[in-house]
């Protein structure tokens, strides 16, 4: 199971690096959240202020504007690097694991470089024989700094 999950996640961030937003949201589960806390990364985001908390609805909404060129953060689109390591099954079961991983991401738009790093925590689900993003957050290492625009998909 740990090389399924670590291709998974290898899969994802491809997507995400070749801007197939369509392909990357068939990854997450009808019921899925898309999670960045900030200020820490314990934080309840029915009661915290969230970078992003997003739920299937609206993530989908996220995707159509990157798609539509309606994100107007992203003219020009940005160029990424999604890196990816230190992965690993920290709970669950094989039907639903719980995986963290270790992230950094590099982005280059308008002759600027940014570099953002932190922790991923997935709750995935097999599906039909397959892998699916039931909740994913994003602890962000600096999600208590300046950010920026941050208008990308991490």
């Amino acid at each position: 199971m740990a090389a399924e999950i670590e291709s998974f996640l290898f899969h994802e961030a491809d997507l995400l690096d070749s801007h197939d937003y369509a392909a990357w949201l068939e990854l997450f589960t009808p019921d899925a959240t898309y999670w960045i806390p900030s200020g820490a990364d314990d934080t309840d985001p029915s009661r915290e202020v969230s970078i992003v908390y997003d739920n299937a609805a609206f993530l989908a909404e996220r995707v159509w504007r990157l798609d539509s060129g309606q994100a107007y953060a992203q003219q020009p689109r940005s160029r990424t690097a999604h890196l990816i390591g230190n992965i690993r099954q920290v709970g669950g079961t094989d039907a639903a694991p719980e995986v963290a991983a270790t992230f950094l991401v590099v982005e280059y738009r308008r002759d600027t470089q940014h570099q953002y790093a932190g922790r991923y925590r997935y709750a995935l689900r097999c599906a039909d024989g397959d892998l699916r993003i039931a909740h994913k957050k994003v602890e962000l290492v600096n999600n208590d700094g300046f950010l920026g625009n941050l208008s990308l998909l991490l």
